[in-house]
């Protein structure tokens, strides 16, 4: 009920190419739009992916037959939402390698990470007794974050640090928008209590070296914290395999809706970690005076939650594994070899990151010489090609890359390589209509 499957995709070969991808593009009424009187070419999947069909009609089909808060009431139909519920929950916490006591749901990764670094902070007010004394922070102890992260996986950590007395401290990129991984074991040190880094960079699509930084924080029993918002969507991942404490990713980035996100922590973890959000439905015993608080993750879910998100997002999730992430991943890093081939063939245009060869997901960030990005997202836009234009939520490494704002393309599994010759031909008409000598 919570996932309207396409069966026809499990006969279909491997790997994916462009005339599956052709038939699941049907899957997805948007991209049949035209915007400016042309097809649209949906290259900002990276900012929020599209939705197929099943992921909105289950949300709908929640709210005409089921509708009702879950975890309260015994009439029939609390008790089939709530099953519904938490069968959506094992189903995600499954894709992502977890168990179901493990996932805790979220509005999305901001808050996932802002839930961490809160309950930390409560830690370090004494909030959670002996067991959550291992959260708690104060002067002399450091966080270390890297400078490629998105504000969400850094604002909340240097809000940590302003409330605790801790220190930040990051791992720098070199001139490139590489990681400086040789530099990582000097700044991951005794004092360093969490480690927090993303697994692909939102802006250049690199993927991170996340098992040496993972051993490193281990090595110094320090926390580790993993960003998933852009690999979770993209690439196969299971966290007991990757040995990591805490993972946060969207669920508006994976197919799923808006307003839906997890955090993953192992089990011990979230036991013994204070709540966030306190109220309702998250408790044992409450007196006039205080409250006994229920075990993970539903301590971490005050009040009535997303519900018809979290069935939605258990069907984009459902979808992907039909089609196959390993596919899904292929079939992108495809795409991208191919926007970073012909970006760099154009020019006037300079790709963002490490040059070919290093391993990423397909998203291409630029520049191009005299032209403003946001003329340039106007531009493309008149072609329909729709791409995002900005900082990205990550000024820190564009300040240490020497731009202040970049164009990116990000794809998905419904971007064909038509739709990256398009981003080309589209990007190779912009300083000619712009007047720029080339």
């Amino acid at each position: 009920m919570s996932s309207t499957p396409r069966s026809d995709l499990q006969q279909l070969p491997s790997p994916l190419d462009n005339v599956e991808v052709s038939r699941l593009r049907a899957d997805f009424p948007i991209l049949d739009r035209k915007v400016n009187g042309v097809p649209l070419v949906y290259l900002d999947s990276g900012a929020t992916s599209q939705k197929p069909s099943c992921v909105y009609e289950s949300e709908q089909h929640f709210y005409e037959t089921v509708n009702s808060a879950v975890h309260r009431g015994a009439h029939s139909l609390a008790v089939d939402a709530t099953e519904l519920y938490e069968e959506s929950r094992a189903t995600v916490a499954r894709f992502i390698g977890a168990g179901e006591d493990e996932l805790v749901w979220t509005s999305n990764a901001t808050e996932a990470i802002n839930l961490l670094a809160y309950s930390f902070s409560n830690a370090s007010q004494g909030r959670g007794g002996e067991p959550a004394r291992r959260f708690a922070l104060g002067a002399g102890d450091e966080i270390v974050v890297t400078e490629l992260e998105h504000h969400a996986n850094l604002i909340p950590w240097q809000e940590l640090a302003f409330r605790t007395g801790a220190t930040l401290r990051y791992i720098p990129v070199d001139s490139t928008g590489a990681l400086r991984m040789d530099l990582a074991s000097e700044i991951i040190g005794p004092r360093t209590r969490i480690v927090a880094f993303t697994h692909v960079s939102n802006v250049l699509g690199t993927i991170t070296d996340i098992a040496t930084l993972i051993a490193l924080a281990r090595t110094v029993d320090a926390l580790s914290v993993l960003d998933g918002c852009q690999s979770v969507p993209h690439l196969p991942i299971n966290v007991k395999a990757l040995g990591v404490d805490f993972m946060a990713f969207s669920g508006h980035k994976m197919l799923g809706p808006t307003g839906i996100g997890g955090l993953y922590g192992r089990r011990e973890l979230l036991d013994a970690m204070p709540p966030f959000l306190t109220g309702g439905s998250m408790i044992t015993t409450v007196t006039m005076e205080r409250a006994e608080f229920l075990p993970a993750p539903v301590r971490f879910e005050a009040g009535t939650q997303r519900i018809s998100q979290v069935i939605a997002l258990a069907t984009a999730v459902s979808y992907l594994e039909e089609v196959g992430m390993d596919r899904i991943a292929g079939w992108e890093a495809a795409l991208g070899a191919r926007m970073d081939e012909g970006l760099r063939s154009i020019g006037g245009v300079r790709l963002l990151g490490p040059g070919s060869g290093i391993e990423r997901i397909g998203t291409a960030t630029f520049e191009i010489a005299g032209v403003h990005p946001h003329d340039v997202g106007q531009f493309l836009d008149s072609r329909g090609v729709a791409v995002r234009v900005g900082h990205h939520c990550a000024q820190p490494l564009h300040r240490a890359l020497g731009v202040k704002a970049s164009t990116r393309a990000s794809t998905y599994l419904y971007n064909t390589t038509d739709d990256v010759d398009a981003l080309l031909n589209a990007v190779d008409g912009v300083r000619n209509f712009f007047g720029v000598s080339p």
